[in-house]
């Protein structure tokens, strides 16, 4: 199994500040999302799509994937957008409030290279239109859960518990699964909250989530620790994985292992947690 990519904190950066984008170079984070969209007045797009191409052509990022999220194909920015970030080849492009199948193949005609596209789960459309968007295939590889958008448009109130949500995220958790994308969940609003956010972050990981996007670089080390494998739970997936590697289990479907029934379905997911902490390490 090859190892995957650790993706437990994706941190958001405006890429309006320069002075934030050299600091991503540094930080501990699996991610860097340069952001044209929330984050960036209208005065300031252009500057911060051009800032944002620099720092992709520049590089320095080392190890942390980098992606712009840009502004809606229906804004006066999108397509220059689209056609700029492109052009500079970063790991992904984030598009924005994308509701439906044809809102992927809108953003993926306009993309070339080997660029992925990732998109924001953010509308009460989305969420009916999730088994379309999932299949929609070609360059699409991860959700990135919305939940700002999503309580804003469903009216809900959005707290540490996110109560109301609990169906929405769980459905674009079990779409990204069926079809073998990465699914991040959405942002925790409270910067100074430590206990709010390791909380919340421990929710995610329920869920089901790869990891958390974030708004603060304060944020990372709570979102790192929470979707990492537990040292305990890695110990025993090696313990299932030498179990059915020896030769009188070799063809056994179910066998015992420290007193407890392990099918391969159980060494399946200890295969995984296994590459998912080994690629965390080798990071």
């Amino acid at each position: 199994m090859s190892s995957p990519r650790p993706r437990r904190s994706a941190l958001y950066m405006p890429a309006v500040n320069a002075r934030a984008i050299e600091k991503a170079r540094e930080l501990a984070c699996d991610v860097v999302i340069l952001d044209l969209e929330d984050a960036v007045a209208p005065e300031a797009k252009d500057l911060a799509r051009d800032q944002a191409v620099a720092a992709v052509k520049a590089g320095g990022f080392g190890r942390r994937e980098v992606v712009i999220r840009i502004n809606g194909l229906d804004t006066p920015w999108g397509r220059a957008d689209l056609e700029a970030t492109a052009a500079s080849g970063p790991d992904a492009i984030l598009a924005p409030k994308v509701s439906s199948a044809a809102d992927v193949a809108a953003y993926e005609a306009g993309m070339s290279g080997d660029t992925a596209l990732w998109v924001m789960i953010e509308t009460c459309a989305a969420i009916f239109a999730l088994p379309q968007i999932a299949a929609a295939g070609g360059r699409l590889s991860a959700f990135v859960a919305g939940t700002n958008d999503l309580a804003k448009e469903m009216r809900c109130r959005l707290d540490v518990e996110r109560l109301p949500l609990a169906g929405p995220l769980s459905l674009t958790v079990a779409a990204a699964r069926a079809h073998g994308l990465v699914v991040l969940d959405g942002v925790f609003n409270g910067i100074e909250d430590d206990g709010g956010l390791a909380a919340q972050c421990d929710q995610g990981a329920a869920f089901g989530f790869d990891g958390k996007t974030l708004i603060h670089p304060r944020q990372i080390e709570a979102a790192n620790r929470a979707f990492s494998p537990a040292a305990e739970d890695v110990v025993w997936s090696r313990t299932v994985v030498a179990a059915f590697d020896l030769p009188e289990n070799a063809a056994k479907g179910v066998i015992r292992v420290d007193g407890r029934m392990v099918e391969l379905l159980h060494l399946d997911e200890a295969r995984r947690l296994i590459a998912v902490a080994d690629a965390i390490a080798a990071s």
